[in-house]
């Protein structure tokens, strides 16, 4: 780590106490891992010990994440109109979603939030969703700012190979927008489907994919990077600050 890493974990210890970083910091030094990974969480990056196992999580278990989960839900009517709106009126505003693996054509973005802020421009063309993520994610600090969110759109035909991403303390959440027959999600060894105007809430450091088997019609979800809920807010800290650290590093 460096020296400004190491100052700012001894503060944050100094203020929730001795222990608090101790999963982070374990996380850092493999051999000190207590436990194994999962045979599908294999590829991914960082995994956080402590951090439940479970593929797929209960979207409306968590408190934390409850009012944002209760609020795309009943917005989703307006949700919807205002992406379709977009879809034909501002299609300058979808670009090719930019994944670690791959820029893919067939898989296209428009962003409510990236690079640790709102995408301001998003709020003119998907004014409702804007609203819902301003107020129950970004203001409430259960989105994760290493991250993003975006209404993802997969053209008819196209798919997602299967893959981890790169840590367990962050969640990924879909709000179901426009689902066609032939679509679905993998995540470990159990594939879903989207009901549509329902939230799905599963930990992508497991591998998974997702497909639009549809040949006519494109699939549509509004996506979410949460902290997972089972992260402490000093933890939170400290990994953003750590992350973004690396990120530099590795990019100089």
């Amino acid at each position: 780590m460096t020296p400004e890493i190491d100052d700012l974990f001894a503060a944050i210890k100094a203020e929730h106490g001795s222990d608090a970083l101790d999963r982070v910091e374990e996380m850092l030094e493999p051999r000190r891992r207590s436990e194994t990974r999962h045979p599908l969480q294999q590829d991914a990056k960082w995994v956080l010990p402590g951090i439940s196992q479970t593929p797929w999580h209960d979207p409306y278990a968590y408190p934390e994440l409850l009012p944002l989960v209760t609020e795309l839900e009943s917005h989703h009517a307006q949700i919807k109109a205002d992406q379709e709106r977009a879809w034909v009126e501002q299609r300058d505003s979808f670009s090719d979603y930019e994944h670690y693996l791959v820029s893919q054509r067939n898989w296209q973005a428009l962003y409510l939030y990236r690079d640790g802020a709102l995408a301001e421009e998003s709020q003119r063309v998907a004014p409702t969703a804007y609203r819902v993520l301003k107020e129950h994610a970004v203001d409430t600090d259960v989105i994760c700012p290493l991250l993003e969110s975006h209404f993802s759109t997969l053209l008819p035909g196209a798919s997602i190979k299967p893959h981890c991403d790169l840590w367990n303390f962050s969640i990924n959440l879909h709000l179901a927008i426009d689902i066609p027959e032939g679509a679905g999600l993998r995540v470990a060894d159990e594939a879903r489907t989207w009901d549509e105007g329902k939230c799905l809430l599963f930990d992508y450091s497991f591998e998974h994919e997702a497909w639009n088997g549809n040949d006519e019609r494109t699939r549509t979800c509004l996506l979410a990077d949460l902290w997972h809920p089972e992260t402490t807010r000093a933890e939170r800290v400290a990994l953003t600050a750590l992350m973004k650290e690396i990120q530099k590093m590795m990019a100089g």
